[in-house]
């Protein structure tokens, strides 16, 4: 395998590198760097470029005989998307186009795509399966389902052949300690908390404590992201074993209040953390809980990390490491 990983200076991205590392012959990155960070590729090759920049892309696919491509490369702010669709359906849908178009153009043809569980909206009913209803209730989220289904549309018409994952809430870093959650501005629970710990906020905010849930906070599943980064290894292996154009949910199966996740850090860290309730934001699902089921069955793929605290454990190592993220 000699794989093309879009946007893997980023979280996700540069996690999913040190897997693929592991078991392809060649892995570059590509990157413009507007989110990620250089310092989180240590080994692989490196292209600084943008997704619109088709001579590049296709000058990175063709020099460094690229078979397939891991598509991380979007923006993912869900208030930002609402303020700025046009930021997000110019990046995430039509940079996402090119890149299909310059692939293909080179003989490449296999994809693995970074989704998310926003494209399913306010689901009716948990747990969360890839069949249930899509409807998606901001930008982020309908940018993502609109090039699930462009993909789709170039399976049948060009002989694509992609895998889809829908992620839930990505959260922990490497257990080395050496890459991990570094975003600007930070807008997940768990690094929010810990940068709470490390005394760079003073409070950690809930947003509503009256949703109908055990303890009036609203309930999400976590999923470590090496437990992320083993799935997309697995995905490509599919691919290249000639699967079809399957969509996977990524997520442990159960959920866990946002009170419990800082109660969580509080026994981790040693140290207590000021809570401050918030009103409700907008559109937030009381619950929300993937059925993992179908790629587990398929690919095989069984989470490691299946306990909020040692999920939080990485975290808190990387967090107290590097204060200041990569800039540390």
């Amino acid at each position: 395998m000699r794989i093309l990983v879009t946007g893997g200076a980023g979280y996700i991205g540069s996690h999913t590198v040190r897997m693929l590392e592991n078991v392809a012959e060649q892995v570059v990155v590509y990157d413009n760097l507007s989110k990620g960070h250089r310092q989180a590729v240590q080994s692989s090759a490196f292209v600084q470029g943008d997704l619109f920049d088709s001579p590049l892309l296709a000058q990175t696919i063709r020099s460094q005989r690229i078979d397939a491509v891991v598509h991380f490369a979007a923006f993912s702010l869900v208030g930002e998307s609402m303020e700025k669709p046009n930021l997000y359906y110019r990046n995430n849908v039509q940079g996402t186009l090119n890149l299909l178009d310059v692939m293909l153009e080179n003989g490449v043809d296999k994809l693995v795509f970074s989704s998310t569980a926003a494209v399913y909206g306010e689901p009716a009913c948990v747990p969360i399966t890839e069949d249930t209803a899509k409807d998606p209730t901001n930008v982020y989220g309908r940018t993502k389902l609109i090039m699930e289904q462009a993909m789709a549309d170039y399976a049948a018409a060009c002989g694509l052949k992609f895998t889809a994952l829908r992620y839930f809430n990505a959260c922990g870093a490497h257990p080395a300690g050496d890459i991990g959650e570094d975003h600007c501005p930070e807008s997940h629970l768990i690094p929010l908390i810990l940068q709470t710990c490390l005394g760079k906020r003073d409070s950690i905010k809930i947003f509503g404590d009256d949703y109908p849930t055990k303890d009036g906070t609203c309930i999400r599943d976590y999923i470590h992201v090496d437990d992320l980064a083993q799935a997309h290894v697995l995905a490509l292996q599919a691919l290249y074993r000639g699967s079809a154009s399957p969509v996977y949910n990524l997520g442990n199966g159960c959920g866990f209040t946002v009170k419990e996740v800082i109660a969580a850090a509080e026994a981790v860290t040693g140290r207590s953390i000021r809570k401050e309730i918030v009103a409700r934001r907008a559109g937030d699902p009381a619950v929300l809980i993937a059925s993992a089921e179908k790629i587990r069955r398929e690919l095989g793929w069984k989470p490691e990390y299946r306990d909020i605290q040692s999920i939080i454990q990485t975290a808190w190592q990387w967090h107290q490491t590097h204060p200041e993220g990569f800039s540390s």
